[in-house]
């Protein structure tokens, strides 16, 4: 009996060191209740989640708690409660919890439990506040916006300087053309 409990306990240990590892490439976590999802919802939403560097893992919660509790993460626990699947976010989390909460108004069976977003333990109402937010592209295209627009005004506002000079000579050279076919 021993020697299948080592064996047990040595395969327990490497479901760990692989979840700890899967874990330590992202600082973004949301987790989720997958009870009443068929497999082909499961599949879609992953196919969704992919598109975004995302993966969405069904864990065992004493397993993610205890690999969590070796990366130094905060408490996330609370979440860790019955049937849980965590989707992991390398980048841009914002996307990723887009993604979850539009799932979640086609496939209600989908609960979002929390997250954990950098160093902060988020509930499911900040996690969808959260969802709301412009994500990292869209601000960066928004501040880019704001930064041209200024250099935008003043080649404007100097291409306008020159056109009305042109416009002045013309104005001045018809004129003197309609004095000099009068005089």
């Amino acid at each position: 009996m021993a020697i299948v409990a080592k064996k047990i306990q040595d395969v327990k240990t490497a479901s760990i060191g692989e979840l700890k590892e899967t874990f330590s490439v992202s600082e973004d976590f949301i987790f989720a209740d997958y009870r009443g999802l068929t497999v082909a919802q499961i599949t879609n939403l992953r196919k969704q989640l992919r598109l975004k560097d995302a993966q969405f893992r069904v864990v065992k919660n004493n397993f993610a708690r205890i690999a969590f509790e070796q990366l130094s993460a905060p408490d996330v626990a609370q979440f860790l409660v019955g049937p849980t699947a965590v989707t992991i976010s390398p980048r841009d989390a914002n996307e990723v919890a887009k993604i979850l909460f539009d799932f979640t108004r086609e496939t209600p069976a989908l609960k979002i439990k929390g997250g954990l977003v950098g160093k902060s333990v988020y509930d499911a109402a900040r996690i969808e506040a959260f969802s709301r937010l412009p994500g990292r592209l869209e601000l960066i295209s928004m501040l880019m916006s704001v930064m041209n627009g200024p250099a935008r005004n003043l080649a404007a506002a100097l291409n306008d300087v020159n056109a009305r000079l042109v416009r002045t000579v013309k104005a001045i050279a018809d004129k003197k053309a309609g004095d000099g076919a009068q005089g």
